[in-house]
């Protein structure tokens, strides 16, 4: 399971990453963008028309699906279940609903060592705490490279929080999410990782 997070310069971002994924991408994707409470699905639109795969707004229960990006929708915290998504309208976290780190909490906690955390361009800290936790659960951390975020604060943050995370251009992060699922694919069933 891989998650994603990001803010200020996401659009930009996460339009260079996902549309460098392959259609056949085998691992399902959970994107928390920070945005107004009362945003349209313009966000859900504007993905769709440059990536392959399938982009949706994720409604409460929605099952997870391979060579999908599950989108969270504006003013709902995302909880990620044993395959499918959860809505929370639970307090917002560092100002934001959804949250980053509670998406990535959820994560870590359910997929462990299959977990993906994944931190983009953004002007606050969320997604630091919750990208720990994904490594304390033996999940693995990728971190925009701060020299190529439009805004760098919520890169720096994530990697004063996990020194160990992979700093990476977008596009390298793109190769890298693809060699992960590669990985994956040869893990035989039963295995947490």
């Amino acid at each position: 399971m891989i998650g994603i997070g990001t803010s200020w310069g996401g659009l930009a971002a996460l339009t260079k990453l996902l549309g460098a994924l392959p259609a056949d991408f085998r691992i399902p994707i959970v994107v928390v963008q920070h945005r107004s409470k009362d945003s349209e699905r313009l966000l859900v639109q504007l993905l769709q028309d440059v990536t392959d795969l399938g982009v949706c707004e994720i409604e409460d229960k929605d099952p997870l699906t391979c060579a999908t990006v599950h989108v969270a929708p504006a003013n709902y915290h995302v909880l990620i279940e044993n395959g499918y998504a959860s809505l929370t309208v639970e307090e917002p976290v560092r100002f934001s609903r959804p949250s980053i780190d509670v998406m990535f909490t959820s994560i870590a906690d359910t997929y462990r060592a299959a977990a993906i955390g994944v931190v983009l361009t953004g002007a606050n800290e969320d997604g630091a705490q919750g990208l720990a936790h994904i490594v304390t659960r033996g999940g693995r951390a990728l971190v925009q490279d701060p020299k190529t975020a439009e805004i760098p604060i919520m890169p720096q943050a994530a990697i004063r929080r996990v020194p160990t995370a992979e700093v990476l251009s977008l596009g390298a992060i793109a190769q890298r999410l693809i060699e992960l699922a590669l990985e994956q694919a040869k893990i035989p069933a039963g295995r947490d990782a």
